[in-house]
C-alpha cells in the first residue's frame, strides 16, 4: 500500500501522540480512595471493643473544644517559629511555645508542596497526587470527603478569610467568607490585610464555632526575594502580633463550665533557599504545628518538637471536634492533644482512628491480611477489649493503669504501621498502559526510520506492506498470543489498568492493528536488507563514516537519555550538561585545529583545491544575506585574523560557560551552597550588581542590533533603557544618580514601556515575515524579519531576568554569535551538526539561568512583571518564557541561522547512519517542539524511576512532529537519493 509522504507523516504523528497518551495515563499515580460510601457517617462509628457478656458502649466522642481557631500562613518554614528567626520577630508566638499551654511539632509535608494539594491534605488527611499540581492553577470543587464537609454536616458554622483556593475547594461550606487571589505574588501587603481588617468584629462575635485564616503575604515574599529578604521579619512581626490578638481575646471569652478554645498555627508549606516551593527539599517540607488551648499543660522550657505528619491534623482536628475522620484519610492522631482526657478516652480514639485506617487498608490493598499494621491493629483491639473489661467491672488498680498504656502503645504502633502501608500505596503506576504506550512510540520511531529514504526520495511515497502483513501466519499468530497476554494481565491484576476496563471489542481491535504494524516493520527491515545485499556496489559507495564530533554528538545524547534511569543523574542533571558542553568545546577546538593546519599544509605543497575556510563572501544571493550581518564583515577583520578568532572561540565558549555556571548552585545536593548570584543580591554588593546589569545590557544591544532595522535598532535601545529603569524602580540595582536607597515599587509603568517595544519589534519582524511571503520572495528581508522577531524576544527575556541573570543572556549571545560566524558556518557543519549543539546548550543554559529538576525553581513572581492584578493567560506565558528562555532562544537562533544559511540546509543521507539522517531531516521549528517537550521534567521532581521511559518517549514521540513538519514545509530543500 503506497501511501503520500504527508499521509504517512500525519499519521505517525497521530500515533505516537496515543502512546504519549497511554503512558502519560499510566505515568501518575492514582491517589488512595476508598469505594465505600461517599462521606463517613456518626452512625458508622464502631462501638467500643468489649470481650464477654456485658452491652458495647457505642457513644459518640464528646467534642473537645467549644471553638477552634486556624491560622495557616503560606510557606511558613519551621525554622521562621523555632529556630533564631522565631525569637527575634515572633517573640510572643515563641514564649508560647517556650512556656505556655501548648504543643508544638514539626510536620512533614509530602511533595507536590503546593498550596491546592497542600489544602486538601490538611482537609482530607489523603496524600493528593502530582496531578494536583496542574489542577492548581485552578482548583475543582473537593468531591472528597473532608473535615470542612464533616463540620458542616455536623451544623458547625464556618468562616474562612484569605485564599481563594478554599472557596473553590469547599463552595457553600463557609457561613461567610472573602477569598484573596493567590497567584499575584508582588502583593505581600494588601493579601494580608484584607484577612486582618475582618478579625476585631469576627472575634467578638458569637455566631461561628471555627474560623479558618490563610495568610499569603510570606509567601508572596518568598517568591520576590527569598526568605533571607529584608522583608521576612517585619512580616513575621505582622503574623506574631496576628496571633497575639486572636489567643488574647479567645482567653478572655472563656467562662467556667464551659469548653476551652483552641488556637492551631500551621503551615501549608515551607520555602526552599531561593524562596519558591515544591520539591521535597528539607526547608520546604518542614511546616511548624502549634497547638495553643488553656485544656493543655503549661511548659516549663523549650522542647525540641517532635515530627508528626502533616496528614496527622486532619483526623486529629475530627475528633477533638467530635466529628468522623474522613474515610481515604491516611494520618494518625496526635496522641498529645488528648493526654489530658482520660484514659478510656484516650484508647477509644485511637481505636476510632484504627478502624478507619484499617478499612482503608482492606479497600486499598488486597493482601492487606499480611500487613503488621493490620495485625497489630487487631490484637490491640483484643487487648482494648480485655482493658475494658476490667475497667466495667470497677477495677481501679495500678495493674489496670499499667495495661491501659500498653495497650495504648500499641495501638499507635499499629497506626503507624497502617498509615506507612497506605502511604507507599501512593506510587500506583498503571505498568500496562505505560508498556503499551512505549510500545506504540518505538514502533512508530521504527517505522520511520525504516520509511526515510522512500518518504525523502524523488516520488515522496512510501510504500506500506501493510496488504502482506495482514494476510501473513506471523500476524495471526502475534494476534492470538497479544490477546493471552491482555487476558493474563487483567485476570492477574483484579482489573485495576485502564486497558482493562475498556471494552474488549475495542482492545482487540487495537491488538490487532498493533500487530499489524508490528509485522509491517519485519517485511520493511527485510525488505531493506534485501536491496543492500542485491546491490552492495551503491551500498558501499554511500558515506556511512562518522566522524569524530558525529561520534561524541551521537554518545553524548543518548547517554545523557540512558542516565536518566539514576535518581542521581535526574537530581544533577546539570552536572551531565556540564560535562557533555566543556567536552564538545574541546572536541570543536580540536577540529578547528586540525582543519586549519591542514588546509597550511596542503597550501604549503602547492594543492590547489580551494581554501577549507571560506571567504565571507558568499556565491549566491542567499549567502549574500546571511553575511551581509556579518559582524566579522562590518569589523573588516582579515582572513588570517578569522582563522585565530575560530581557535579562541571554543576556548572562549568554554571560558564563558565556566563562569556562567558559578553563578547560581542549582541540583539538589549542592543548591543550599552560597553562590555569586547571593554575593551579587546583597544590598552591600549593589552598586556591582548595577554595573554588571550595564554592561551585560550593553554587550546585548551591540550582538542583536547589527540584525535590526534601524527603527528596531532604536527600539531595542529604548527597550533596553526601561529594562535597567525597571530593574532600579523594583530596588534590584541602582540608578546612577541615586545614592541613597529609595523605597522600591512595582515597577508596572517601567515594565509596560518595555512592553511596548517587545510588541513593536515583533510586529516589525512579523511585517518582514509577510511582506517575504506573500508579496515578493526576498530572502533577505525573510532573514530579517526572522532576526527581529528574535530580538524581540531577547528584550522580552531581558526583562524577565533577574538583574543577577542578565549576565547569563548577555553570554548566551555571546556564544551564538561566534559558533554562528567561526564554528558553524566555517567549518562546514551540516544541519543535524548544528542543531544537536543547539540542543546542548540550551539545556545547558536552562541550567545556567538557576533551573532544576525541581519546581521549587520556577520563579512565579515574572508572570506578574507589568501587571497590576493577576490575569491568568499572561501570567502563564511569561512565566513559562522565563523559565524556558535559554532553550527557547537556543531554539529560535537555530530558525533564523538554517534560513539564513539556505544554502547549506542540503542534508545527504549517506552521511552517518539513519538516525542521524532523522535528525538531519528536522526543520528549526520542529526544534521548538522538541526542546520545549524535552523540558517536561522541570514539573516531575519526585518519581525518579520511570523517568528514563518518560524522556524517551517524548524524544520519540517529537520525531513524528519533527518529520510532519518537514514534509509540509514547501521551501525547504533536501538532497533525493
Amino acid at each position: 500500500m503506497k501511501v503520500s509522504s504527508s499521509v504517512f507523516a500525519s499519521l505517525c504523528l497521530i500515533l505516537e501522540l496515543f502512546g504519549l497518551a497511554l503512558f502519560l495515563r499510566g505515568f501518575f499515580p492514582v491517589p488512595i480512595k476508598s469505594s465505600f460510601s461517599s462521606k463517613s457517617k456518626l452512625s458508622d462509628l464502631p462501638a467500643e471493643p468489649l470481650t464477654g457478656t456485658s452491652p458495647n458502649a457505642s457513644k459518640v466522642p464528646p467534642a473537645l473544644f467549644k471553638r477552634v481557631v486556624v491560622v495557616l500562613i503560606d510557606a511558613l518554614r519551621e525554622d521562621f517559629v523555632f529556630g533564631p528567626s522565631g525569637r527575634k520577630y515572633m517573640p510572643y508566638t515563641r514564649h508560647l511555645v517556650e512556656r505556655g499551654s501548648s504543643h508544638s511539632f514539626v510536620a512533614r509535608a509530602k511533595p507536590p508542596t503546593v498550596t491546592m494539594p497542600r489544602i486538601k491534605a490538611l482537609t482530607t488527611g489523603s496524600i493528593p497526587g502530582f496531578i494536583d499540581v496542574v489542577m492548581n492553577l485552578n482548583s475543582p470543587v473537593l468531591l472528597e470527603d473532608n473535615l470542612i464537609w464533616q463540620a458542616k454536616a455536623a451544623g458547625k458554622k464556618i468562616i474562612f478569610y484569605g485564599d481563594d483556593t478554599w472557596v473553590r475547594l469547599f463552595p457553600k461550606h463557609f457561613m461567610e467568607h472573602d477569598g484573596t487571589t493567590s497567584f499575584f505574588v508582588t502583593d505581600y501587603t494588601e493579601v494580608d490585610n484584607n484577612v486582618t481588617r475582618h478579625l476585631d468584629s469576627t472575634l467578638k462575635r458569637d455566631d461561628w464555632d471555627v474560623l479558618i485564616l490563610h495568610y499569603l503575604g510570606l509567601d508572596h515574599i518568598g517568591h520576590i526575594s527569598g526568605p533571607h529578604s529584608s522583608l521576612v521579619g517585619p512580616k513575621l512581626v505582622e503574623m506574631d502580633d496576628v496571633l497575639k490578638k486572636i489567643h488574647t481575646s479567645l482567653i478572655s471569652r472563656e467562662s467556667e463550665g464551659t469548653l476551652p478554645n483552641l488556637l492551631v498555627l500551621c503551615a501549608d508549606h515551607g520555602m526552599s533557599e531561593t524562596g519558591s516551593h515544591g520539591g521535597s527539599s528539607e526547608p520546604e517540607i518542614n511546616t511548624p504545628i502549634v497547638f495553643i488551648s488553656p485544656a493543655f499543660k503549661r511548659k516549663v522550657a523549650m522542647e525540641t518538637p517532635p515530627v508528626v505528619e502533616q496528614v496527622d491534623l486532619a483526623p486529629t482536628l475530627a475528633l477533638a471536634l467530635g466529628l468522623p475522620i474522613s474515610q481515604n484519610s491516611v494520618g494518625c492522631v496526635i496522641p498529645a492533644v488528648f493526654e489530658e482526657t482520660s484514659l478510656r478516652e484516650q484508647l477509644r480514639f485511637l481505636h476510632l482512628n484504627g478502624f478507619q485506617l484499617s478499612c482503608l487498608l482492606k479497600d486499598s490493598i488486597p493482601t492487606f491480611q499480611k500487613e503488621d499494621g493490620y495485625e497489630q491493629f487487631r490484637v490491640s483491639e483484643k487487648s482494648h477489649g480485655n482493658w475494658m473489661k476490667l475497667y466495667l467491672e470497677g477495677n481501679t488498680s495500678e495493674v489496670l493503669v499499667n495495661m491501659g498504656r500498653k495497650v495504648l502503645k500499641q495501638y499507635l504502633e499499629a497506626l503507624k504501621s497502617m498509615s506507612s502501608a497506605l502511604s507507599r500505596q501512593l506510587g500506583k503506576y498503571d505498568m500496562y498502559s505505560m508498556v503499551v504506550g512505549m510500545a506504540v512510540v518505538i514502533e512508530m520511531l521504527l517505522l520511520l526510520l525504516f520509511a526515510m529514504p522512500e518518504a525523502l526520495s524523488n516520488g515522496a511515497v512510501v510504500d506500506l506492506p501493510l496488504g502482506s502483513a495482514l494476510l501473513s501466519l506471523p500476524f495471526y499468530l502475534l494476534c492470538l498470543l497479544c490477546a493471552a497476554l491482555h487476558v493474563f494481565v487483567c485476570t492477574s491484576v483484579g482489573g485495576s489498568c485502564y486497558f482493562c476496563s475498556l471494552p474488549w471489542a475495542l482492545v482487540f481491535t487495537a491488538v490487532a492493528f498493533s500487530c499489524a504494524f508490528l509485522c509491517t516493520l519485519v517485511s520493511m527491515a527485510a525488505r531493506r536488507l534485501s536491496v543492500g545485499a542485491k546491490s552492495p556496489t551503491k551500498s558501499a559507495g554511500r558515506d556511512w563514516r562518522l566522524s569524530e564530533l558525529d561520534v561524541l554528538l551521537l554518545l553524548g545524547t543518548v547517554g545523557h537519555t540512558l542516565s536518566l534511569a539514576s535518581s542521581s543523574f535526574v537530581e544533577e542533571e546539570h552536572q551531565t550538561w556540564y560535562f557533555l558542553l566543556n567536552t564538545l568545546c574541546l572536541a570543536v577546538f580540536q577540529d578547528v585545529c586540525r582543519k586549519y593546519f591542514r588546509e597550511k599544509k596542503r597550501l604549503s605543497q602547492g594543492e590547489d583545491e580551494g581554501p577549507l575556510l571560506p571567504s565571507t563572501k558568499g556565491d549566491n544571493a542567499a549567502d549574500d544575506a546571511s553575511t551581509s550581518f556579518s559582524p566579522v564583515a562590518e569589523l573588516g577583520v582579515s582572513a588570517g585574523s578569522e582563522k585565530w578568532l575560530a581557535l579562541a572561540t571554543p576556548l572562549l565558549t568554554l571560558a564563558c560557560c565556566r563562569l556562567l555556571r558559578s553563578l547560581n548552585q542549582t541540583g539538589v545536593q549542592w543548591a543550599h551552597l552560597p553562590d555569586f548570584s547571593h554575593w551579587l543580591n546583597n544590598g552591600e554588593h549593589k552598586t556591582v550588581l548595577s554595573l554588571l546589569a550595564v554592561a551585560s545590557l550593553a554587550l546585548v544591544f551591540v550582538l542583536v542590533q547589527r540584525r535590526c532595522s534601524l527603527v528596531s535598532k532604536i527600539a531595542l535601545a529604548l527597550g533596553l533603557l526601561g529594562v535597567y529603569s525597571y530593574r532600579a524602580a523594583v530596588g534590584n540595582i541602582l540608578f546612577p544618580w541615586q545614592h541613597t536607597s529609595r523605597a522600591p515599587s512595582k515597577g508596572t509603568v517601567e515594565a509596560r514601556f518595555v512592553y511596548v517595544f517587545v510588541l513593536g519589534i515583533l510586529f516589525s519582524g512579523a511585517k518582514d515575515l509577510l511582506r517575504s511571503q506573500v508579496i515578493s520572495s526576498d530572502v533577505r528581508l525573510k532573514s530579517r524579519g526572522l532576526w527581529e522577531v528574535y530580538s524581540g524576544l531577547v528584550l522580552l527575556a531581558a526583562l524577565l531576568f533577574r538583574a543577577h541573570n542578565l549576565p547569563v543572556l548577555a553570554g548566551l549571545l555571546l556564544i551564538q554569535t561566534l559558533m554562528a560566524q567561526f564554528i558553524w558556518k566555517r567549518l562546514h557543519y551540516d544541519a543535524a551538526q548544528t542543531t544537536i549543539m543547539h540542543y546542548w546548550f540550551g539545556q545547558a543554559f536552562f541550567f545556567f539561568q538557576g533551573n532544576s529538576n525541581n519546581i521549587a525553581t520556577v520563579d512565579i513572581s515574572v508572570g506578574f512583571v507589568g501587571l497590576e492584578s493577576y490575569v491568568e493567560a499572561p501570567a502563564i506565558f511569561l512565566t513559562a518564557f522565563s523559565t524556558y528562555a535559554g532553550p527557547l532562544l537556543w531554539a529560535c537562533h537555530l530558525v533564523c541561522y538554517l534560513s539564513s544559511e539556505r544554502d547549506r540546509s542540503v542534508v545527504s543521507l549517506g552521511h552517518g547512519c539513519y538516525c542521524f539522517a532523522l535528525l538531519r531531516s528536522i526543520p528549526a521549528v520542529a526544534y521548538v517542539v522538541l526542546v520545549t517537550a524535552l523540558r517536561y521534567h522541570l514539573f516531575i521532581w519526585s518519581v525518579f524511576s520511570p523517568k528514563l521511559l518518560y524522556e524517551a518517549t517524548h524524544t520519540l514521540a517529537t520525531a513524528a512532529a519533527c518529520i510532519f513538519f518537514t514534509f509540509m514545509d514547501q521551501n525547504q530543500n533536501l538532497t533525493r537519493p
